[in-house]
């Protein structure tokens, strides 16, 4: 087919009302209006995953000081603190009470002693204090509500707040400010991790309200319905902990992980409100439930970059099908892990951990791959049930490359040049990031993986694109500032575990994580091939109408795609506008296509330019279900 070129002069642009008027969105505050600015998270010191060592996964509400100095020290000593584990959190469990009278919260000072040594209350100062001064962060908890989950969830009385009902509202609601200043301002702290059980369990009707023990909140979570999720609510409250966060960090040094499993569409918006976001409800030391948690984060590739990063949940590396017996599945959930650029937050109680697991988080050819400056998560380029590959591109122009195993059945796989992005008439080089073996092939190599295992490379070879990347090779620098989504739906490719701590009980979990509809690497928003007018894509962004996404240019001089309408769109009468900005200026736009129209050619001069930003406009558009390509998009040189 022919692929007619439409470039629109930035002269004849600017000069022209009228053309001005049909290329551009009409105001500013149209969410497809250019800007020339990048939206996604970018305070605070998450340039890169955060790496370190959290208490829940191996003490739950049981932490005290000698766990967690413990743990502490032997990062140090087995060498893990010079690769990179850094933060040192304290999860649930820290907390005696709020007194009433000035409404300051109360450390459990029996479990860290070292909050006596100073006059006047409690403070974790002198341990903050200590931590630094081992070269590390400190991290603590909390939540949005008045109460904690262990205070929801909780079976037994372990380390719970004590005292009355206004005693035991631990939580953020109401006092968000007075508690920022208290642990950044007054005790030191670097990070803190805010969960969201206290705005979703203590509905009027639930068991633990209705016989006194708390107050009633009106849940503005539910995890199970989008529809049933205040979102502009619980956004206003993560707003409020953004502000007083610069308020009392002027250095901007502190790290946000919000913690609400992938509800109220979080998606969608985490990637601008905090340095990580999970991704998924709990992650526990089972296979299949790795496999839950995984599958929440590993196609939202386009949602993180430095500064604001996927959270599938912290390592469970040492329990479980994780253990030392299992050394397999713990190598597999590290390795992944890295791919995704998820953070390496060890859960494990490092005073018992065996040599051999201690391997596994101090594998550094695998953390460079997580600590890869150019942020770029991994991207599919194979997908199915049983067995996957994974493609991240990084920062000196290798590929890291993982051959995921999800299945009970041995695998021989065929790793191709094209997953790779790779020419298939020349050598690849292959350096095996667990043993060391190096290898190379040309065109096309079979591996044999085994059940549960997951084999991971760094390759080396020509790119198919000499003189730049395709945008899905850098999802880093891609920000999906609009995706389309109007009517977030469940996604149905998250694999449905049991939950460790409900087993079979109740009807078991359906498809509940928002996010299918949202922007693809190489994909569409359906996890489609790219076609256009019949033309595949191997490589491209696919992502819905009424969309704008934000890319970063890093040096480069020409921007190219083929945009269209998918063949995928169930309307094809739908007609769709594609347009190109620079630093806020229109550089590029098209006629109005529709689905079965030949993808049209678009192409600038970015030379100099910052930000671009790709528009896809469907004006009247009846509902979300129109998905676009821009296949091939890249950044040139």
């Amino acid at each position: 087919m022919t692929i007619r070129r439409y470039i629109l002069p930035m002269i004849a642009l600017c000069a022209s009302p009228s053309l001005w008027a049909q290329t551009a969105p009409a105001n500013a505050l149209d969410p497809l209006a250019a800007t020339g600015r990048w939206s996604a998270y970018q305070v605070g010191s998450a340039q890169l995953p955060p790496m370190g060592w959290n208490s829940w996964n191996a003490f739950f509400t049981e932490i005290d000081e000698e766990k967690l100095l413990g743990s502490a020290k032997r990062i140090i000593d087995t060498g893990l603190a010079k690769k990179g584990y850094r933060f040192i959190n304290i999860d649930d469990g820290w907390w005696l009470k709020r007194r009433t009278n000035d409404n300051k919260l109360i450390i459990r000072a029996d479990k860290f002693p070292s909050a006596r040594s100073v006059k006047g209350d409690p403070s974790f100062r002198p341990l903050t204090d200590k931590l630094h001064a081992m070269g590390f962060k400190a991290g603590i908890y909390s939540d949005l509500g008045r109460n904690s989950c262990s205070q929801a969830y909780s079976d037994g009385p372990a380390q719970l707040p004590e005292g009355t009902v206004a005693e035991r509202e631990v939580g953020l609601y109401g006092h968000s400010d007075r508690d920022i200043r208290l642990f950044f301002a007054d005790w030191g702290f670097d990070a803190i991790k805010v969960d969201g059980c206290g705005i979703r369990a203590f509905a009027a009707d639930a068991e633990r309200v209705r016989n006194g023990q708390f107050r009633a909140l009106p849940p503005i979570i539910d995890q199970h319905s989008i529809a049933r999720s205040d979102i502009p609510a619980v956004k206003a409250l993560f707003a409020d902990i953004n502000q007083s966060l610069a308020k009392y960090n002027p250095d901007g040094d502190y790290m946000l992980s919000l913690c609400i499993w992938g509800s109220a569409n979080v998606r969608s918006w985490g990637k601008d409100v905090g340095s990580i976001s999970r991704t998924s409800d709990d992650i526990s030391p089972d296979w299949h439930r790795m496999l839950t948690n995984y599958d929440s984060a590993v196609r939202r590739a386009l949602y993180a970059h430095p500064g604001s990063w996927n959270d599938p949940d912290m390592l469970f590396i040492g329990k479980g099908d994780f253990d030392a017996d299992h050394l397999t599945e713990a190598r597999s959930h590290f390795a992944l892990w890295a791919m995704m650029n998820a953070p390496l937050l060890i859960g494990a109680d490092l005073r018992t951990t065996p040599q051999p697991l201690l391997d596994i988080f101090g594998n550094a050819d695998l953390i460079a791959l997580n600590q890869d400056p150019a942020g770029n998560q991994a991207t599919v380029a194979f997908d199915s049930d049983g067995f996957q590959i994974l493609v991240k591109t990084l920062a000196n122009g290798d590929k890291a490359v993982a051959l995921f195993n999800r299945g009970s059945s041995p695998v021989d796989a065929v790793l191709t040049a094209d997953h790779l992005k790779l020419r298939a008439d020349y050598p690849i080089a292959l350096s095996n990031l667990w043993t060391g073996a190096k290898s190379d092939f040309t065109k096309e190599v079979k591996l044999h993986v085994e059940p549960r295992e997951t084999l991971v490379f760094r390759a080396n070879g020509r790119r198919i694109l000499a003189d730049g990347l395709y945008l899905s090779e850098q999802p880093g620098v891609v920000n999906p500032a609009a995706d389309g989504v109007v009517q977030p739906e469940p996604d149905p490719t998250i694999y449905r575990s049991i939950p460790g701590w409900r087993g079979t009980r109740g009807i078991g979990e359906r498809p509940m994580y928002a996010g299918w509809g949202g922007a693809m690497a190489d994909a569409t928003p359906y996890n489609q091939a790219l076609v256009v007018a019949g033309q595949s894509f191997a490589s491209g962004v696919g992502i819905l109408a009424n969309s704008r996404l934000e890319v970063r240019n890093k040096g480069f001089a020409r921007f190219t795609a083929s945009v269209g309408v998918d063949d995928s769109a169930l309307d094809g009468d739908q007609p769709v506008r594609f347009f190109l900005f620079g630093d806020g200026k229109a550089l590029a736009s098209t006629p109005p296509l529709r689905r079965g129209k030949p993808a049209q050619s678009m192409e600038a001069n970015v030379k100099g330019i910052a930000i671009l930003e790709l528009v896809a406009r469907a004006d009247g558009v009846k509902d979300n279900a129109v998905p676009v390509t821009w296949g091939d998009a890249a950044l040139r040189r």
